[in-house]
């Protein structure tokens, strides 16, 4: 069937366009060993924009989006953070994005398959309408909604559901990595038993937390961590100025530490971001998508020994020298994912909390007359809020709650 949409393309001048576009109900599989199932169509209520949709559009500019179109077509119809209503149900829903022939498509195979609604080889949120697996709508609650519509309050918190529930996943992969990286030194500096260890290596892997980067991934990042281990020192960087709104609501929400990256000096940062550490990191987060991250880290050396490296950005190259890198037992990690438990947590918490204030909304009309100036010029510029977001179904919201 026929909707209208915004959908990206290989093309210098228009790698990503708005207008009618066919959509197609395609069997999927949620999880390997289930059966496909057809999906069920839904309205697109609300959604909001990533910073990989703007990498996408950078990918269709470079002609390297082929692998990410939807198996058939020329073009992706992108977003994946936002709300749907399905009618069929008569229910509100936030879309699992990640499935595919695979145990665990967060961590899937070499022989197994995946796909992202709106991101990789699956239609996403930014149309009017689109089908959905149905076991990966996962409601939201009752409580939520009155009288058959979705506050508008609500419906911009959801729009964090997507990077909430990916930081949750992160937050869960490092204190298991940290735990293992480090249990042996703790071991050998408490005279503890490898238990007692794997919990003193666990909580230390944020003793001193650096998150680069202050979009809603690295706020998410450094709230949880916080709120989880509120002795830890964390600080935030990034090229906000330090009485934006943006740093305001961030440093509120966790008592983290600030330092803006308004140097073309690197050295000079790295030594700010060591002043407010207290010394050197033992966690770094790269959330910015800029290049001075890895330099930061291993060039001007804020990545203490015994340190790990957690890229979450999309776009820059990360490179180290190995004799320093071998030799401060420094660990990367990359794991841009997430699970259905976390997606739960994700929107349980996002509902009772006033992340709304920090979205801005686009009317459909701008969205659907010029994507791509709305992308380079008021959604990916400095000073723009945390999160961008439009309604696609007004009909469904109480544009007053």
């Amino acid at each position: 069937m026929k909707t209208f949409a915004t959908y990206l393309q290989n093309s210098t001048d228009e790698p990503i366009k708005s207008g009618e576009v066919e959509i197609y109900n395609i069997p999927r599989k949620r999880l390997r060993d289930e059966p496909e199932k057809d999906g069920i169509l839904c309205r697109t209520v609300c959604t909001g924009f990533c910073g990989s949709d703007y990498e996408l559009m950078q990918m269709g500019k470079r002609n390297e989006l082929t692998s990410k179109f939807l198996p058939g077509t020329e073009r992706l119809i992108n977003g994946h953070e936002g709300v749907v209503y399905a009618p069929s149900y008569k229910k509100f829903a936030i879309v699992l994005i990640r499935g595919g022939d695979s145990f665990d498509p967060s961590r899937y195979g070499d022989d197994e398959t995946y796909f992202e609604y709106g991101c990789d080889k699956a239609d996403g949120l930014m149309s009017k309408e689109n089908y959905y697996h149905p076991d990966m709508l996962l409601d939201i609650p009752d409580e939520y909604v009155n009288n058959g519509k979705l506050p508008l309050s609500t419906a911009k918190r959801l729009t964090f559901s997507d990077p909430c529930a990916c930081m949750t996943f992160q937050l869960e992969r490092l204190e298991e990595i940290g735990s293992a990286h480090n249990y042996r030194v703790e071991t050998a500096k408490n005279k503890c038993s490898e238990n007692e260890a794997r919990i003193l290596a666990r909580r230390n892997t944020f003793k001193r937390t650096l998150v680069f980067g202050l979009g809603t991934t690295g706020i998410f990042m450094g709230e949880l961590i916080c709120r989880k281990y509120p002795e830890s020192t964390v600080v935030f960087v990034s090229r906000s100025s330090s009485n934006s709104s943006k740093v305001a609501f961030a440093l509120e929400k966790t008592g983290a530490r600030y330092v803006q990256n308004n140097s073309n000096n690197g050295f000079e940062i790295a030594c700010e971001i060591e002043r407010q550490l207290n010394g050197k990191a033992s966690v770094f987060i790269g959330t910015s998508g800029s290049y001075l991250e890895h330099q930061i880290a291993f060039e001007y050396g804020v990545l203490g020994n015994n340190g790990i490296y957690d890229s979450f950005s999309v776009g820059p190259d990360v490179s180290f020298k190995t004799m320093s890198f071998g030799f401060k037992n420094h660990l990367i990690l990359g794991s841009i994912n997430f699970r259905r438990d976390h997606m739960i947590k994700a929107i349980d918490y996002l509902c009772k909390s006033d992340f709304d204030k920090t979205v801005d909304l686009i009317g459909l009309d701008q969205l659907m007359k010029d994507p791509k100036s709305l992308y380079e010029n008021r959604i990916f510029v400095g000073g723009a809020a945390l999160k961008t977001a439009v309604v696609w179904a007004p009909e469904y919201v109480d544009m007053n709650g």
